[in-house]
């Protein structure tokens, strides 16, 4: 099978024909166009009601929530965080998108720069990217040696299990893409003058360690998948079937005063897998 990165240029402002036509079913995608604008508005509004009232569970019961968005570059992270928080208070629900370690933070245990950004009573925090940057980016990239990579993998789920006696409720979402759709957000990304701050020299790097994100991917998702803090993976490639879906997968797993099921509507399996599933379907 030819490799679709052979004969993309990401500076060439014509996308290749066979990328353009590959994206949207790529990484085995089930569906063959974008969910209707309408349709999509009329869920998400009622999806929208449904965190607006947990928000309020959450002030008053002083619950404490995480969820961890991962996946690769142009995934859709960003803009689903956006969309859980289009009417919720920023002051207790908040975005932790930490950049690269200073000098001090590289010296220290690696998950204590997170540990100041969990939740206090009331509060939700949203990773965009979190400490499984150890598991994926940072091995990939050559930041992180092997063997701080299997220590992390040790130690992770001792450490979410910590969290979770202690009462803080985990969600962990990895965002599938196929790769052609990735080159395509890529490229429009960097010929879209409002996008190209998107583009890192490390994602561009990353245009051709495809494989080697997935085996990093996959290993992350054997070792770190558990009872207390279990792997959902979204299939991404339709970024409105998306933003239901992964906001769907947290109110499904809330408990909270004014909970409608019918209104937070059915979780999409074709899209939506455990670890266990998307690993024996290889779907990206």
């Amino acid at each position: 099978m030819t490799d679709p990165i052979d004969g993309f240029d990401i500076n060439d402002p014509d996308l290749p024909k066979s990328i353009k036509k590959a994206a949207f079913g790529s990484g085995a995608y089930p569906y063959e166009d974008k969910l209707d604008k309408d349709d999509y508005d009329t869920q998400f509004y009622k999806l929208q009601k449904q965190l607006v009232l947990h928000q309020a569970h959450m002030a008053k019961a002083g619950t404490r929530t995480i969820i961890v968005f991962e996946g690769r570059d142009a995934a859709g992270k960003g803009g689903t965080i956006k969309r859980f928080l289009e009417n919720l208070n920023p002051r207790y629900n908040i975005i932790a998108a930490l950049p690269k370690p200073n000098d001090r933070e590289r010296t220290q245990w690696y998950f204590q720069r997170y540990v100041d950004w969990l939740p206090a009573a009331g509060e939700m925090v949203l990773f965009d990217r979190s400490w499984y940057n150890r598991a994926v980016v940072e091995p990939v990239m050559g930041f992180c040696t092997p063997e701080e990579t299997t220590r992390f993998l040790e130690e992770a789920p001792d450490f979410e299990k910590q969290l979770t006696r202690d009462g803080i409720k985990i969600f962990k979402l990895w965002l599938s893409i196929g790769r052609e759709m990735q080159l395509k957000r890529f490229h429009d990304r960097a010929h879209d003058p409002l996008k190209t701050w998107k583009l890192s020299p490390v994602d561009l790097k990353a245009l051709t360690k495809w494989e080697d994100y997935s085996v990093a991917r996959d290993r992350m998702l054997r070792e770190t998948d558990s009872a207390h803090a279990p792997w959902t993976v979204i299939r991404g490639n339709d970024k409105k079937r998306l933003r239901l879906n992964a906001i769907r997968t947290v109110l499904h797993g809330l408990d909270y005063e004014g909970k409608d099921e019918k209104e937070i509507g059915e979780i999409d399996r074709k899209l939506v897998l455990s670890a266990e599933e998307f690993l024996e379907l290889k779907g990206e």
